[in-house]
């Protein structure tokens, strides 16, 4: 074995470590009832709020960095948008979500292009073959629909473009752009959850909660891009 398939091999077990002990340590601090209890969630919302009120530029660094590491680690992105917009608001939060995805996504890509490439083409290449030529022709507009549209797991979405060699400007610049709708509707999502906690002391019943403007809004605008989606995906896919 050569040097430098030592090297990745060394640093690719590294990865798959950090990740066990990071899951490990997670759920080992973490119980199913941290999450369900309404009166507790109340508590740690009013908890992380003083927090974040008492140093915002420091809170948001720390969260950024938080965003881009759980992205390296577990590759999915969906509860940090939820927290994203419950901590800091929907706008604040979604500038903040779409750094930290983005950053730490295209980490991911680089990674998985260095270490994972072979295994990635290997996997999906005959099954993503035909949209090869669609990136050559113009693999920004592409890459930038490919992220709007989503569908496909966070974690697969960003090692899947090594298939097509997208360019790291291209990568980086198209998650920007890409995911921000679906984000900044998930971050006002997670506001919203947040001001209904704030504003009720007991937890509000189902019908109560779904027809909140801050709840029901953003669930229309998610099937609204989904529906976007589906059309674009039908139309370049």
């Amino acid at each position: 074995m050569n040097r430098e398939k030592k090297i990745k091999l060394f640093l690719g077990s590294a990865y798959i470590l950090i990740v066990f002990v990071f899951l490990m340590i997670f759920f080992n601090n973490f119980s199913f009832q941290d999450f369900s209890s309404y009166e507790l969630i109340r508590q740690n919302r009013e908890a992380l709020d003083n927090i974040k009120n008492s140093n915002i530029i420091l809170s948001s660094i720390i969260f950024l960095i938080g965003t881009i590491v759980w992205v390296l680690l577990l590759g999915f992105g969906s509860p940090v948008f939820l927290a994203g917009g419950f901590i800091f608001g929907k706008w604040l939060g979604t500038v903040l979500i779409v750094l930290g995805l983005s950053s730490g996504a295209t980490l991911l890509y680089m990674f998985a292009n260095y270490f994972l490439k072979n295994l990635v083409e290997e996997k999906f290449s005959s099954r993503f073959s035909n949209l090869t030529e669609k990136f050559k022709k113009n693999e920004f507009v592409f890459f930038l629909i490919y992220r709007f549209i989503g569908g496909i797991p966070f974690f697969i979405s960003n090692i899947l473009p090594t298939i097509f060699n997208v360019k790291l400007k291209n990568f980086f610049l198209g998650s920007i752009i890409g995911m921000t709708p679906q984000l900044f509707v998930g971050a006002s999502l997670g506001a919203g959850l947040s001001k209904i906690l704030e504003e009720n002391s007991e937890a509000p019943s189902f019908l109560e909660l779904i027809f909140s403007p801050d709840i029901y809004l953003p669930i229309l605008g998610i099937l609204f891009l989904v529906l976007i989606g589906l059309f674009l995906k039908k139309k370049f896919y």
